[in-house]
């Protein structure tokens, strides 16, 4: 899955022990990359084994912002868990203040390289969580951060398999002229090759802004 790296990268995670994350940092270690992550006390048991715990709050920069300032590249995972329309208010509490102090602390430290998950749209569903998504992604775009944004709908893989019998719906979809562009950006991604994407751009940075939807996830290493 994973090709050696050039070199030994610091990487700072805010997010980390959730679904994503959790199977991402073993996976950096393992390629011998220097990780922290931001984790509350009480979370700490949900850390990989060998990555960095720093203690603080995701909604307070104040908390971890100088424990950034080494590191090449930040990734912001946080997010409000197993989302749906009746979590609008955390939404906007969570995710897009965690997103502004995340941005703010990077500003501030000189980050060379942000890393945000947000997720596909337009979409006929989640529209609360989605709008929230957008000006997350608005709010990256006008800090003037080198970034890349992933947009994946949906990753399968331990706990998240139900989508795996929309599969033949989607392979339908694809086929009719009309729904094939929405069917591809509103596809579902395996957590191995959603990891194999992220990994691939920590390594390989781009200037600027780089927008990453599920047809490019899946290409793996391009």
């Amino acid at each position: 899955m994973l090709n050696q790296f050039r070199k030994r990268m610091r990487i700072f995670i805010a997010g980390g022990t959730g679904y994503i994350g959790r199977a991402l940092i073993p996976l950096l270690i393992k390629q011998n990359h220097f990780v922290q992550c931001l984790v509350r006390e009480k979370s700490i048991n949900k850390l990989p084994a060998g990555c960095i715990p720093v203690f603080g709050n995701a909604l307070d920069n104040k908390t971890y912002k100088e424990n950034i300032q080494l590191s090449d590249v930040f990734i912001h995972l946080v997010g409000v868990s197993h989302p749906n329309p009746s979590k609008q208010d955390q939404f906007r509490k969570i995710d897009l203040v965690s997103l502004k102090q995340s941005v703010e602390a990077c500003l501030e430290s000189g980050i060379k390289h942000f890393i945000y998950v947000s997720v596909a749209h337009p979409a006929p569903l989640m529209k609360d969580y989605i709008k929230v998504r957008v000006e997350c992604e608005e709010f990256i775009h006008a800090s003037g951060l080198n970034a890349s944004i992933l947009r994946p709908w949906y990753v399968l893989g331990p706990g998240h398999r139900w989508p795996y019998a929309l599969i033949p719906f989607y392979k339908l979809m694809e086929k009719i002229p009309s729904t094939a562009e929405s069917a591809k950006r509103l596809g579902l991604v395996t957590i191995r090759q959603f990891l194999t994407k992220l990994i691939y751009i920590i390594e390989h940075p781009d200037q600027g802004i780089r927008i990453i939807e599920v047809p490019e996830i899946r290409n793996g290493f391009k």
